[in-house]
């Protein structure tokens, strides 16, 4: 299988960069794509590019993107749109983000157990001992201008909707969808 690198001023960046590579038998790599395709729904997973290992799997049509896992060692296959790619890289580079436009992101096999995150923190040490450590079910996340967050709430436990890293750059919408 021909494989191409994705710069990292592209939608990928250093989050992307799993430990699960591409090399090895093409059964491993076919599992790795389906994997990331049913991250989002059917129509969009199936025309979606496949990004593994920071390497283009397969070539996709719809300017969606997917991946096995969000962050190295998670299994948490995630599909992103341009704007979610955009504020990846930030968080992978540590730089600003501002949401230009509205942003979505699937993760519709949720979080797998112990693949959790601080609802508070992109960057904590060691996320399963924060006091907002979260594991999320299959859900959705939206990005959307700041201001737009305002009144919500960050509590996961409210049962609905809740804002993730919302005191950074990159906070955004976390919509619970079982």
């Amino acid at each position: 299988m021909k494989t191409k690198t994705i710069s990292k001023s592209g939608l990928v960046l250093a989050l992307i960069a799993t430990g699960m590579g591409c090399a090895g038998a093409d059964d491993a790599t076919d599992k790795l794509i389906a994997h990331a395709r049913s991250a989002a729904p059917a129509a969009v997973g199936a025309d979606a590019t496949i990004v593994i290992n920071g390497e283009v799997a397969a070539e996709g049509s719809n300017g969606w993107t997917c991946m096995p896992e969000t962050m190295a060692g998670d299994g948490a296959a995630v599909c992103v749109d341009a704007v979610w790619g955009e504020m990846m890289a930030a968080v992978g580079g540590k730089t600003a983000f501002t949401a230009s436009s509205v942003g979505i992101s699937y993760m519709l096999q949720g979080d797998p157990e112990g693949s959790g995150v601080s609802n508070s923190d992109p960057y904590h040490e060691d996320p399963k001992s924060a006091d907002d450590y979260v594991e999320s079910g299959p859900h959705l996340m939206i990005i959307v201008p700041k201001a737009a967050l305002e009144g919500m709430t960050d509590d996961p436990s409210s049962g609905g909707p809740y804002v993730m890293w919302g005191d950074t750059d990159y906070a955004h919408i976390m919509v619970p969808v079982k």
